[in-house]
């Protein structure tokens, strides 16, 4: 089957409420998980995660209060879920589709471990089943077409939430976003870093249109 079905069923998820609704919770998921990986990568000690029923998500981390470590670790959630969809389409084009579900499985079950209230342990445990079923009772051809429809959600659901941030950042005057949290460490205006994560996020699509071309020549 042509890669583009998957494709316009992910993208059509993130885009339409039926499928946002749920789907929202995932791509928190990853939003968070990007944290957590980036603090242990930069040598900071991860405390825990918490998913929230409202679809938002806290991720704490012990370290030095500024530098490097802490900026890469405030900017990588809202570039996460484009980051794993980039991943995930290129694992598949170059024919490791299996590969592409254990790398998101590993997401999942590694955030398991840290995942600190019921809400939380209840989304990421059924992602972790749903993703370990299509690794273990799935074939080739079903294991592609959800990749590929995956993929497309987190680069369609990453940009959406980079323009939801502007949106919420205008309404509410808090400053606790990761734009205002960068602001803080960097002294650049958190309207500059939320201009940098639509940008990213929305660039990324250029890459992941070719990697979809790549697919559907193998197919």
């Amino acid at each position: 089957m042509s890669p583009w079905v998957p494709v316009a069923v992910g993208a059509a998820a993130a885009l339409l409420p039926w499928g946002w609704g749920p789907g929202r919770h995932v791509v928190t998921l990853v939003h968070e998980a990007g944290h957590a990986l980036v603090a242990v990568l930069t040598g900071r000690r991860l405390n825990g995660v918490r998913l929230h029923r409202d679809t938002s998500g806290l991720t704490t981390s012990v370290g030095r209060p500024r530098g490097p470590g802490m900026v890469a670790t405030a900017a990588a959630g809202y570039l996460s879920p484009t980051a794993l969809g980039l991943g995930m389409l290129a694992t598949a084009a170059l024919g490791s589709t299996a590969w592409a579900l254990w790398i998101a499985l590993a997401v999942v079950t590694g955030m398991l471990v840290f995942i600190r209230n019921w809400f939380g342990l209840l989304v990421v445990g059924l992602a972790a089943l749903v993703v370990g079923y299509l690794v273990w009772r799935t074939d080739e051809g079903v294991q592609q077409l959800a990749v590929v429809a995956l993929a497309s959600f987190l680069l369609v659901g990453g940009p959406r939430t980079t323009v939801e941030l502007w949106s919420s950042r205008r309404r509410s005057r808090s400053a606790t976003s990761d734009a205002d949290v960068l602001a803080r460490l960097t002294h650049l205006p958190a309207t500059l870093w939320n201009a940098v994560f639509v940008v990213v996020t929305t660039t990324a699509l250029l890459p992941a249109w070719h990697l979809l071309r790549g697919l559907d020549g193998l197919g």
